[in-house]
């Protein structure tokens, strides 16, 4: 944010003043702050308040277009919900990066904004402006961009300028338009995740009433046109074509429901597979390298973006698509490369799965982290029953539960699967119950970081609920129960 309001050559300024001031010193935030301001006799008003209120800041946006006057207003409201202690807050001081695009995609010049009464230019050296920062500090304050010839569409919080949760008047067809054309990476990436939460979140609604799911021609031509743009760095392509996580989604509703997330994300990827098949055949054999592996930008974007893609084709039942999976497992010259190979062939249960990954062990048995990966990769595996595999694997030579990074790897990577740990017999939650029990006698610590899986137990289903209640009962009511442990399920408790 420091940066967003002093510009590269301002920050750097109050980072020389900051380093000439305490060297060798213990410092506070408050020191930083003040070599900001010092060295650039900024205007900070209310920004320690970022230090001293804690929470996270909403910000509401509404934008009208007056065709008359030429003028585009953006109003502001922010609110930091109440927290334990600081039931009333102070606005904050919020930086909005803003961009306004025409009906072309293209970046609007921009040359003053109205705010508080006053009329002040953006333009720089006689440099066009396409982006300025716009200073929140109020409870509630309207900008208003002047000579703008055509209704805009506003790009906000570009480049991520304040963490806030922002909630826009934008529409889905604004989004899609940002998707598309937004000059901000940032921005084009958070437009897609919008649209997908959406998307996802109304197909839960579809699939919890049992109605046929259909994925939004729109969405799937969105993702299309950023995976088939030349122009844009491959490691953005790759982030921008992943799909929100289920625990994302969970998040958002007012009851979790673990199976109805998973089912859709399941089908919007699969669907994504199948009907951009091609272009994700493409991508994979455009960015397959034979070379010698170099940990560099460029290589490591390729292969970014063509594990995504393998990923996404690995989601199809196909026998051509395992034949490439394979190839890309036996021919990698590199672990990035083999081990996306290897996740891409393991969402399927069967003899090829099974093969693969005890290839996969022979060959890496001799380095413990690599091992730990595997682990990790089979227990978070979301195939049906998989409790039962991972049960298996707490008695393979290479676990050891004394061992914290091979719980973390093994059991934390099953509480991570939605299906398995969440499943609706209650298997996930009675396993964890069990193997927290055990751990508790050989590492408090590790113990107490496991059994805190259970909780959020309160936002799901009232089955399940019960299910993870009685684990937490069972929990407390061992004898010699660690204080770790018993700190940690009496506050899920409680």
């Amino acid at each position: 944010m420091y940066k967003t309001l002093l510009g590269t050559q301002g920050f750097r300024k109050g980072m020389d003043l900051y380093f000439k001031r305490h060297d060798g010193q213990a410092v506070t935030c408050e020191d930083f702050f003040a070599a900001m301001k010092d060295a650039n006799g900024a205007d900070f008003a209310n920004f320690l308040l970022w230090y001293s209120q804690a929470g996270t800041p909403v910000v509401k946006v509404t934008s009208s277009y007056n065709a008359e006057a030429h003028t585009f207003s953006l109003k502001f409201s922010q609110e930091v919900p109440p927290t334990p202690g600081q039931p009333v807050k102070e606005p904050m001081f919020i930086p909005v990066a803003v961009g306004l695009l025409d009906s072309s995609g293209k970046d609007m010049i921009l040359s003053s904004v109205y705010h508080n009464g006053t009329l002040q230019s953006v333009a720089s050296n006689n440099q066009p402006v396409l982006s300025t920062v716009l200073r929140v500090t109020k409870k509630e304050e309207e900008f208003v961009f002047c000579d703008i010839f055509e209704r805009p569409i506003p790009s906000l919080l570009r480049g991520y300028s304040a963490p806030v949760r922002l909630e826009s008047d934008l529409s889905d067809s604004d989004l899609f338009f940002l998707l598309a054309h937004d000059s901000d990476e940032f921005n084009r990436w958070e437009s897609g995740q919008v649209l997908a939460r959406k998307l996802m979140l109304s197909l839960v609604a579809d699939f919890q009433q049992s109605k046929p799911l259909t994925l939004n021609p729109k969405f799937v031509q969105g993702l299309k046109s950023i995976l088939c743009d030349p122009s844009l760095d491959k490691e953005f392509i790759a982030k921008a074509i992943t799909l929100p996580g289920e625990g994302e989604i969970m998040d958002m509703m007012e009851v979790a429901d673990p199976d109805a997330v998973h089912a859709v994300r399941t089908f919007i990827r699969k669907e994504l597979a199948s009907q951009l098949k091609s272009e994700f055949l493409s991508t994979v054999e455009n960015n397959r390298s034979s070379e010698e592996y170099v940990f560099d930008h460029p290589n490591m974007s390729g292969r970014a973006l063509k594990n995504t893609a393998l990923a996404y084709l690995g989601s199809l039942e196909d026998t051509e698509i395992t034949e490439l999976a394979l190839h890309e497992y036996k021919t990698a010259t590199n672990m990035t490369d083999q081990f996306a190979a290897l996740s891409a062939i393991s969402q399927k249960p069967g003899k090829t799965r099974d093969d693969v990954l005890a290839d996969f062990y022979t060959k890496w048995q001799h380095n413990y982290l690599v091992v730990n990966k595997w682990f990790a990769l089979q227990a978070m595996s979301n195939i049906p029953g998989n409790v039962e595999n991972v049960r298996k694997l707490l008695n393979h030579p290479a676990f050891d539960l004394r061992n914290p990074n091979k719980v973390y790897s093994l059991i934390g990577g099953f509480c991570g699967s939605p299906v398995n740990f969440h499943a609706k017999d209650g298997s996930g939650y009675k396993f964890l119950g069990e193997i927290v029990l055990q751990l508790d006698k050989l590492n408090p610590q590790v113990a107490s970081r496991m059994v805190s899986a259970f909780s959020r137990w309160r936002r799901f289903d009232e089955s399940r609920q019960t299910l993870a209640k009685q684990q937490l009962e069972t929990i407390m009511s061992a004898n010699g129960l660690s204080e770790n442990v018993f700190e940690i399920a009496s506050k899920s408790l409680a």
